[in-house]
C-alpha cells in the first residue's frame, strides 16, 4: 500500500536513502482513480526499494505549489532529493514501472 504523504511528512521521505515516486491526486479525478490502484501495486512490489506514496492536491497546498502540480494525476520521481522524472496523466503500469525501474 502507499505511502500517505503530507506536507509534514515530505522532507523526511524526499531526504530519504530510498529514490521517492509521489502520485498527486484528488479524490473528484476521475483518471487518479485509474492509477490509485497501480501506485499500491508498485509500493507493495517495490517498497523495499522505494518509498512510494500519494499526496492529495485538495489537502496539501506547500508541496503542490513548491512543484507547480497543475494537472493530475502527476507522478513524480524523485531521486537524491530532485526530480529525475515526471509523468502527467493515466497510464499503464508498464509506464510507470519502467519509470520507476529506471530510478533503481
Amino acid at each position: 500500500m502507499a505511502l500517505q504523504i503530507t506536507d509534514a511528512n515530505f522532507e523526511e521521505l524526499l531526504n530519504s536513502e530510498k529514490p521517492l515516486i509521489v502520485d498527486f491526486w484528488a479524490e473528484w479525478c476521475g483518471p487518479c482513480r485509474m492509477i490509485s490502484p497501480i501506485i499500491d501495486e508498485l509500493a507493495t512490489a517495490y517498497g523495499e526499494q522505494v518509498n512510494i506514496g500519494k499526496v492529495n492536491v485538495d489537502e496539501n497546498d506547500e508541496i503542490v505549489g513548491r512543484y507547480g502540480i497543475r494537472n493530475i494525476p502527476t507522478v513524480l520521481y524523485f531521486k537524491n532529493g530532485a526530480v529525475a522524472d515526471k509523468f502527467v496523466g493515466a497510464a499503464q503500469k508498464s509506464v510507470l514501472e519502467d519509470k520507476l525501474k529506471a530510478l533503481l
